[in-house]
């Protein structure tokens, strides 16, 4: 995996083998950076990295600009190698080993933005973005994106605005208007 855009473009990033993760593939990421390009404005983003796994979008986001980030991930092997990685760029990213929905459910801040990537076949997936939204952690006029396979839709949600499809990974994207 490597980092794609901003200061630390081109760096690599070797996750151990052990760690129980799917990262999001570089055409994927370089499509998803291309759309948010236009959309966000990088050094005011608040940014949430739910299922964090190797906090590869964490560190896409703090290439650009990025200072405040907050990745989540149950593993303890993960936390720990993303906190690794923090320390190696010199990154202040708060690193919280919680289950997503249980950090959701108790988190007191807001962020104007949330990417999630769990587990693809997840049992609960397709109420995660009812849970964001009714626990009131996006911010008005925010973006959320949850990274998931053909098999989930949620194109029945309030909220949703569109999907994209890059190879086998798809992302839909949320708004909270006010």
């Amino acid at each position: 995996m490597r980092i794609i855009g901003g200061k630390y473009k081109g760096k690599s990033i070797i996750a151990p083998k052990n760690l129980p993760v799917r990262p999001t593939t570089d055409f994927a990421k370089e499509s998803l950076f291309n759309i948010l390009r236009n959309q966000i404005d990088y050094d005011s983003t608040v940014l949430l990295e739910l299922f964090a796994g190797t906090g590869n979008i964490g560190y896409e986001f703090a290439s650009r600009g990025c200072e405040s980030i907050t990745s989540v991930d149950l593993n303890f092997n993960c936390v720990r190698f993303i906190k690794k990685i923090n320390r190696e760029l010199d990154l202040k990213n708060t690193v919280i080993r919680s289950d997503a929905f249980r950090f959701i459910k108790s988190c007191k801040n807001q962020y104007n933005f949330i990417f999630a990537d769990p587990p693809y076949n997840l049992e609960n997936i397709s109420d995660l973005p009812n849970y964001i939204f009714s626990n009131n952690i996006l911010e008005k006029n925010g973006i959320l994106i949850i990274e998931h396979d053909k098999n989930t839709d949620f194109s029945e949600s309030p909220y949703f605005k569109n999907v994209r499809q890059y190879g086998r990974v798809m992302f839909s994207f949320f708004n909270f208007i006010a």
